[in-house]
């Protein structure tokens, strides 16, 4: 009923094998529940109008949360994930902004924000979800523990700290992932992944991370997907140092941090303090400067052709190892970069991957936006919703 109503009654017998009888049962169960609603009636052929029926938008809350580069963007979202209310909350400078208790009360406020916003009861809510750079470790006596060293998280035990802190009721569960699967999730389910078997899914901003998220609708279960720490593979042999200690890493020559780093060394001019996002504006001012512009700086223009063969040898690499259907490319610095550089990753994708497994894949740009990241946090917990089949919380004590 989610993903393909509104449906009827008669609809629903063929989509769910159920019987009439039990179709109806359920459906007046889940009515009076306030999680299902009527939207509308249609003329059959020779018979009774028949009443549609839908997912009710107002039959809870969902809570998408992206920790980013930048900020923590917090969003409220119906059933339906329409979105309700929003709060930025700026990270600051690199070196304090992931201060593992700074990023706690982020989220604390941004929570408490939303809600009193738009006028909700926190009794309503379904779950909060939570994508978060790095590795997610599970299963132990703290919940669910965040490594992530490029931000300097070694094993943070950060479900436990938000438990510690957040206003809402006790038995709202939380869920906690790799912000570049979350994206995933969020394109697989609306955007450009709808209908593939496989996908991956690539996260550009500042650092650089990916997912492969294998079809269907839902996808609650870990092993249907997987984030990737794709921005440490290695494109260059003895190459750059990447902040994650390591050389030559994807990140270390596609990340916007390493563009905006490669920009100054080449001398490329900024604004003083310039941060990734101005500085990836100005990159891109002087390789494409338009019609009327001055011409193209060759500096600018050899980096982005050195960044484009960098990301189009990863994407073979992914072509090669998962064989997707599709891969797209994503997060607010591809979003920028994509329009640009697209065919030049496909024809350096092309050279680099098999050729039969590479004809069988497309390469498009992601289609969710820079808000993807929260609208897959959100669907962490509607995934664990209708896993349930419309109860409202997960059973005490399980893990998220």
């Amino acid at each position: 009923m989610y993903f393909d109503g509104p449906l009827s009654r008669q609809e629903l017998g063929p989509a769910t094998g159920l019987s009439s009888g039990s179709i109806s049962n359920v459906v007046a169960e889940l009515a009076a529940e306030g999680l299902l609603e009527e939207a509308g009636v249609v003329d059959s052929d020779g018979g009774r109008p028949r009443t549609l029926l839908r997912v009710a938008p107002g039959g809870g809350l969902l809570i998408g949360i992206d920790i980013g580069e930048t900020r923590v963007r917090v969003e409220l979202f119906d059933l339906s994930l329409t979105e309700l209310a929003r709060t930025d909350r700026l990270l600051g400078p690199a070196r304090h902004g992931y201060d593992v208790e700074r990023i706690v009360n982020h989220v604390r406020i941004g929570v408490s924000d939303v809600l009193r916003d738009a006028g909700a009861d926190p009794e309503r809510l379904l779950g909060i979800g939570i994508g978060v750079p790095g590795i997610i470790e599970r299963g132990g006596p703290a919940g669910a523990t965040v490594h992530g060293p490029t931000i300097g998280w070694h094993a943070v035990p950060f479900e436990k700290l938000l438990r510690a802190v957040l206003e809402v009721p006790s038995d709202v569960p939380l869920f906690i992932d790799n912000g570049a699967k979350t994206l995933g999730q969020a394109e697989m389910w609306f955007g450009g992944g709808r209908g593939a078997g496989t996908a991956a899914i690539a996260l550009i901003g500042s650092g650089i991370g990916a997912s492969v998220i294998h079809g269907g609708a839902l996808i609650e279960e870990s092993g249907r997907g997987s984030a990737l720490e794709w921005g440490h593979t290695t494109v260059r042999m003895r190459g750059r140092r990447c902040r994650c200690g390591s050389i030559g890493c994807l990140e270390a020559y596609a990340g916007a941090e390493a563009l905006r780093e490669r920009w100054c060394e080449a001398g490329g001019s900024l604004p003083e303090d310039a941060d990734d996002e101005t500085a990836i504006a100005a990159l891109l001012v002087a390789a494409f400067p338009g019609p009327g512009g001055p011409p193209p700086d060759p500096l600018a223009v050899s980096l982005l052709d050195d960044t484009a063969e960098c990301l189009g040898a990863a994407v073979g690499d992914l072509i090669n190892l998962f064989l997707p259907e599709r891969i797209l490319l994503g997060g607010w610095a591809g979003l920028l970069i994509g329009p640009h550089l697209l065919p030049a990753i496909r024809r350096h994708a092309e050279q680099y991957a098999l050729g039969h497994a590479a004809a069988r894949t497309t390469i498009e740009l992601g289609e969710l936006g820079p808000d993807a990241v929260t609208v897959g946090a959100a669907t962490l917990p509607l995934a664990a919703f209708l896993a349930r089949g419309g109860s409202r919380r997960s059973v005490p004590g399980q893990a998220a």
